[in-house]
């Protein structure tokens, strides 16, 4: 299992307009990936609802975690992603 601790670089952290960028990316993924905070449960990360609900905010640190072929790729890809101000894209 390849995982990484990312912080939310978005102003509105994981919220409307930036889950839902962020759900996109992860749907694009040839793995399963799944993301949590500290002290809950990781929920799939291409589930908007289940994104929403994790009320990450502005600077929170998530873990990102996959398995299988692609897992290392996927993560990092997304990583990055989320490590953007999601907010400030067009």
């Amino acid at each position: 299992m390849h995982q990484r601790t990312v912080v939310i670089g978005s102003r509105s952290g994981l919220h409307a307009r930036p889950a839902s960028l962020f759900v996109k990316e992860a749907t694009r993924q040839r793995v399963k990936v799944t993301i949590g905070r500290d002290g809950q449960s990781a929920v799939d990360a291409r589930s908007l609802l289940s994104v929403l609900a994790l009320g990450a905010q502005h600077g929170d640190s998530v873990v990102l975690a996959a398995e299988g072929n692609g897992a290392e790729a996927a993560v990092e890809e997304l990583a990055e992603f989320l490590a953007r101000d999601l907010d400030a894209t067009a």
